[in-house]
């Protein structure tokens, strides 16, 4: 599997001769430039995971690219006139060739009286697992973890702790796009995953990693 950050949550995912884009939000635009991307992935309906604009861009330069969402983000596609495939909390389905599996059901809490969304993290081949803005527990292997580093949602240390709780084998961090520089927030992980068997692996937009 390559892996290549594109910025904040939105990734190129390179499995068994197929290309997957996760979260194109508002918050990057190297999306707009890729060809022969065949499926998007899309946790939840906040901008910088779900842009509507630039969605379109990557559905006009890939029309064979097949979305999977869940059924809040499917009904704000399907009043654009776009089809999606949904897969939620328990469901899987293999697409493309991809196996994907759904887990969670909830975006976590920003402020009590700010009203929730739905948020689905999605396992991707078995292998690289992206949960949205939440700590979902997926209750299975995880070999490559997108790891949250900072929101209004969250704080490092509940990130730290659900990642050793995970155990994944690597741990590449997400939801940083509002930090600059970033270096500095990988400074605690760096330390700490490692003493536990996990490898915390930066990539900087446009870096892309082999596992």
């Amino acid at each position: 599997m390559n892996i290549t950050k594109l910025g904040h949550c939105c990734f190129l995912v390179e499995e068994s001769g197929k290309r997957i884009i996760t979260d194109p939000g508002a918050w990057t635009t190297a999306q707009n430039e890729l060809t022969g991307i065949d499926m998007i992935v899309i946790t939840h309906e906040h901008a910088d995971h779900f842009h509507i604009d630039s969605l379109k861009i990557v559905l006009r330069n890939n029309p064979q690219a097949v979305i999977v969402t869940n059924s809040r983000v499917a009904t704000l596609l399907t009043e654009q006139g776009i089809p999606s495939t949904v897969i939620e909390d328990t469901g899987q389905n293999t697409v493309q060739g991809i196996p994907i599996a759904g887990f969670g059901v909830s975006h976590a809490i920003i402020y009590p009286s700010v009203p929730s969304v739905m948020n689905t993290g999605y396992l991707i081949a078995h292998r690289f697992f992206l949960p949205g803005d939440a700590f979902v527990e997926p209750h299975t292997d995880i070999e490559i973890l997108g790891m949250p580093m900072a929101g209004p949602w969250m704080k490092l240390a509940e990130s730290i702790d659900w990642a050793k709780a995970i155990q994944p084998k690597v741990c590449i961090p997400i939801h940083d796009g509002m930090l600059t520089p970033r270096a500095w927030i990988y400074t605690l992980p760096s330390k700490i995953l490692p003493e536990v068997g996990i490898q915390f692996d930066p990539l900087e937009p446009g870096e892309t990693r082999s596992y």
